[in-house]
């Protein structure tokens, strides 16, 4: 079942993980000063409780941690018949983490009674649950359950984030722990955990059969008697409970639940048993030679690193790698909401009736707002005071929300799939790295060189996922998995960034928030003219997104460049997206929101589409802006706040009612 060079390497790595703590524990204290046990704190130096107390359960807790993430993974993978799957990427790590950070920030009464444990699991129960509604609809298809999974952990992350920086006084102290940091005060997170993965592995061992019999398939496992909802159910809430646990006790920890069971499967795992007993060992393996080097730059470098954003740094690689194992993906054409859109009489008028209404709400926004006495309506004398200040970012908020809307429905229709968005390409992402490189690197760095950084970081992750959609016959699912691995490569190098505890922290999460406030006129007509000119060129590109929703075999036929089509259009997308980001920050489903609403009040047609949504996407993003001002007054709130707050239920709505026609 498990070939004997597997455990071999598995030993090996385990090894080296324990060589790196041991050398990290002899830096702090000589073995001949070791604390004897029984551990009393009072008969011990400073030296022997930072090692009996600190250092002695973190290698603890990093082994066993990283077995109970495997577990969870490989449970996770034998249900959905991924090898993508785990807490990570099907968004479980992330909802628990929003459930916890909401209770810390509105609800800290809660929290202190009922603990972190019952909290962490409500929220990755939600995810789990929402995930499972989307699988269940489209048949389990791995590549459109994965893309919902990270879909909905990217919403939970931008919602905790942005509801973070609304709160400044927990900042500093909840970003640390939602990098995932291994560090210890006492055995009680090893105890605690240590129980979580023997009852995980309790549970594990009675659901080996029936996962066994439901790798044949969901009909021949139905063939054969098996309860196949039952299950899915039992084991997906047994992978939650086990990811939520570590996630109440350490933070989050990413892709150590992918690493365990892909290691496992490479060194020769075969069968849901030999997976289930091979991926813990191996994802303790992997989380202790993580720690073990995190220690190790601590020591050497002096560099503070939490252990959950190192080992989110093998995420992005390990899911292009493992794209191809991918067994199937969702029908060309099958992504339909509620049926086929409807299709208005005379778009012309719509579109004209959208046009109006954005510039009838820059009219309005400009004019009103509050003041200490309450709401008013600004004269003219006072509107032309204010207008130079409040003009530029309305302009700029109207012109990102168009760019993203824009790359929005060019996603969607090249992909055929109504949950592909801006935030999945990886741009955003990348282009939040950049900027945070150059916070970090730059003594006081100015507009140019922090929006050249933006730029930099968007241009290096388009190349990525550029690179990755131009390979032969690479479905459009796949390529937006590729974009979700870059955004999570990028989304843990700044994790560790940020739980290092620096000043420049607030920077950069304050941009992160996304603002409007900074942006000067002309930036702002600069946005307008770039999105503009990309609604142009995607226009343009009309013909290749009406054909391309109906699959590569009729594109072909119909002699449609395939590969150049769909990496031009990736190129559009990519460029409208960071283009948007620079001025305004990631945090926004402006680019999922709009083209829905386009396709339903009738704008049917590509071309009425990206009109429409542009449209509709400056509006909401005006709205989101307006938001952010007054919502908070005399405080300006961050602007992703709004944007993922009005993102987050739509895109709840569209993963439960879109699916596969029947």
């Amino acid at each position: 079942m498990i070939p004997r060079r597997a455990w071999l390497v598995v030993t090996l790595m385990l090894a080296g993980g324990g060589g790196l703590w041991l050398a990290a524990a002899l830096r702090l204290l000589p073995w001949a000063d070791w604390p004897s046990w029984p551990l009393e704190p009072a008969a011990m130096s400073v030296d022997q409780i930072l090692l009996g107390f600190g250092l002695m359960p973190r290698g603890v807790v990093a082994l066993v941690a990283g077995a109970a993430l495997g577990l969870s993974g490989a449970i996770l993978q034998a249900v959905l018949r991924n090898p993508v799957a785990d807490p990570t990427t099907l968004g479980l790590s992330a909802g628990a983490q929003l459930a916890l950070v909401l209770a810390t920030i509105l609800w800290p009464g809660l929290l202190a009674a009922a603990g972190r444990g019952p909290l962490a699991m409500l929220g990755a129960g939600a995810a789990a649950a929402l995930v499972l509604a989307v699988g269940g609809r489209r048949g389990f298809a791995p590549g459109a359950v994965v893309i919902a999974g990270m879909l909905v952990g990217m919403t939970a992350s931008a919602v905790a984030t942005a509801v973070t920086l609304a709160q400044g006084q927990y900042l500093l102290s909840l970003v640390i722990w939602n990098g995932g940091a291994l560090t210890q005060q006492d055995w009680s997170g090893a105890r605690a955990l240590s129980a979580v993965l023997a009852l995980g592995a309790c549970g594990a061992a009675a659901l080996a059969r029936p996962l066994g019999v439901l790798s044949l398939g969901a009909e021949g496992a139905r063939g054969l008697g098996l309860n196949v909802a039952a299950v899915r159910v039992l084991a997906v809430a047994l992978a939650a409970w086990i990811a939520a646990s570590v996630s109440a006790e350490l933070g989050l920890i990413a892709f150590a639940g992918l690493a365990g069971p892909a290691l496992a499967r490479s060194l020769g795992a075969r069968g849901v048993g030999g997976l289930l007993l091979l991926a813990p060992a191996a994802g303790a393996a992997v989380l202790s030679l993580a720690d073990g080097l995190v220690l190790m730059l601590e020591d050497g470098a002096g560099l503070s690193l939490p252990t959950g954003a190192v080992t989110g740094l093998i995420g992005g690689p390990l899911i292009i790698a493992l794209l191809g194992r991918l067994r199937g993906s969702t029908p060309p054409g099958t992504e339909a909401g509620d049926g086929p859109p409807p299709r208005a009489a005379r778009p012309g008028r719509v579109l004209a009736a959208l046009a109006g209404l954005a510039a009838l709400g820059v009219l309005v926004l400009a004019a009103i707002g509050r003041v200490p006495g309450g709401w008013a309506v600004l004269d003219a004398r006072t509107l032309a005071a204010f207008l130079p200040m409040r003009l530029p970012r309305l302009i700029a908020a109207a012109a990102a929300g168009a760019a993203l809307s824009v790359a929005g429905a060019v996603l969607q229709r090249l992909s055929a799939n109504p949950l592909a968005s801006p935030e999945v390409l990886g741009v955003s992402g990348g282009a939040s790295l950049g900027y945070a490189a150059v916070v970090l690197v730059a003594a006081a760095p100015g507009p140019a060189l922090l929006a050249g950084g933006a730029m930099a970081g968007a241009a290096g992750a388009l190349a990525l996922v550029t690179a990755f959609a131009t390979r032969r016959d690479m479905p459009p699912e796949r390529v937006l998995l590729a974009g979700i691995a870059v955004s999570a490569l990028a989304a843990s190098v700044l994790a560790a960034i940020m739980a290092r505890g620096d000043a420049r922290a607030f920077a950069i999460l304050g941009w992160l928030g996304g603002t409007s406030s900074g942006v000067t006129m002309g930036g702002a007509l600069a946005l307008a003219a770039v999105a503009a000119a990309l609604w142009a060129l995607a226009r343009l590109s009309v013909r290749w997104l009406a054909i391309l929703p109906l699959g590569a075999g009729v594109a072909l036929g119909l002699g449609l460049p395939v590969r150049r089509a769909r990496a031009a259009l990736i190129v559009l997308a990519g460029l409208a997206t960071g283009a948007a980001t620079v001025l305004v920050g990631p945090l926004s489903f402006v680019g999922l929101i709009a083209p829905h609403l386009g396709r339903r009040i009738g704008l049917a047609r590509p071309a009425d589409q990206l009109t429409g949504a542009a449209l509709i996407g400056a509006g909401l993003m005006l709205a989101a802006d307006f938001g952010a001002r007054m919502a908070g007054f005399p405080y300006e709130l961050p602007l992703g706040l709004f944007a993922a707050l009005v993102g987050a239920p739509w895109l709840v709505f569209t993963l439960t009612r879109t699916g596969a026609r029947r």
